[in-house]
């Protein structure tokens, strides 16, 4: 957080008055004369907040993409403009992270530090990753960026969305299978691993229940680091603990910050960090820039970008 507080200052304080909230301080005060405000990830904002600044508020801006944590039809019923940031701001450092765990989990790393002091050589026993499936729920900007990584590996790409993919994408990614979100079941059969690039909607809670888990290979792994309630959690630490599937890759959980005395934190197959798949200094410095244009376009009357309708 204050590596972003740090880059929109530098990105939007030479140019325009920067002030920066205090919780220890009285909240209506700090509001007067603010013609923008800048949310660290839709985390910061409260209806307080809203009924102060309705009527005289320019732009909300959320320094994040997903807003299944915020309360949008809040801002918009007391006409607050909310604009967030597109998902290509933190789609490769996503990216990054759900390579990470695949190279990990195909080369079984979680159980080599325990070969490394027992002195088992040689072991654990790896995956080739040439000529595995990667299945992509959702081919937006981390996806793409996914199997930009993948496909020097060796990887054979499948991918699930619910747009036309052009002609271009498919040359680009030698893509193997495009499907609809009528064909997810196709996807999560067929992949050695199946990284999910979605955002929380009604629609998208819980894609990955347990009548799919039980359709994946017992040799594939999950990767999640979009949203922890896409999968529902419980079913997925018991596909796990009885090595339905082979392993896991999570930075997102259901229940933030998650309960870390579950049973899913202890098992060796899975791989966890706590949501940092988009905290990089890549991400902070572009959702600087997109929070700085919109304020030098307001300064200039025009109308800000990414505005969510």
């Amino acid at each position: 957080m204050a590596m972003s507080r740090q880059d929109v200052q530098k990105a939007v304080a030479g140019n325009h008055d920067f002030r920066v909230f205090d919780h220890n301080q009285p909240i209506a005060p700090q509001f007067e004369g603010i013609d923008v405000v800048v949310d660290h990830g839709g985390l910061i904002g409260t209806r307080e907040m809203a009924d102060i600044v309705a009527g005289k508020l320019k732009l909300w801006q959320v320094l994040g993409t997903g807003l299944d944590h915020f309360d949008t039809g809040y801002w918009h019923d007391l006409g607050i403009p909310l604009a967030n940031c597109p998902g290509t701001t933190s789609g490769s450092g996503l990216a990054d992270l759900a390579m990470m765990y695949i190279l990990m989990l195909a080369r079984n790393y979680p159980m080599a530090p325990r070969a490394l002091h027992e002195g088992l050589y040689n072991e654990p026993l790896g995956r080739d990753p040439g000529n595995l499936i990667l299945g992509i729920i959702g081919f937006g900007a981390s996806g793409k960026d996914v199997a930009r990584r993948a496909g020097p590996f060796g990887f054979k790409i499948q991918i699930i969305d619910t747009r036309d993919v052009t002609d271009a994408e498919l040359r680009e990614f030698n893509l193997d299978y495009v499907g609809t979100p009528e064909d997810t079941d196709t996807v999560v059969a067929n992949a050695d691993f199946l990284s999910l690039h979605l955002p929380l909607t009604d629609e998208t809670k819980h894609i990955i229940d347990r009548r799919r888990l039980a359709l994946m290979k017992p040799t594939a792994c999950l990767i999640n680091v979009a949203r922890g309630e896409l999968v529902d959690e419980a079913a997925l630490t018991d596909a796990l603990v009885k090595q339905e599937i082979a392993g896991a890759g999570l930075d997102v959980f259901a229940q933030e910050p998650p309960d870390l005395n579950s049973s899913l934190f202890t098992l060796e197959n899975v791989i966890a960090t706590y949501h940092c798949a988009g905290v990089t200094d890549g991400t902070s410095r572009r959702r600087a820039a997109i929070a700085a244009e919109n304020i030098d376009r307001l300064a200039n009357y025009l109308a800000p970008l990414n505005l969510v309708p």
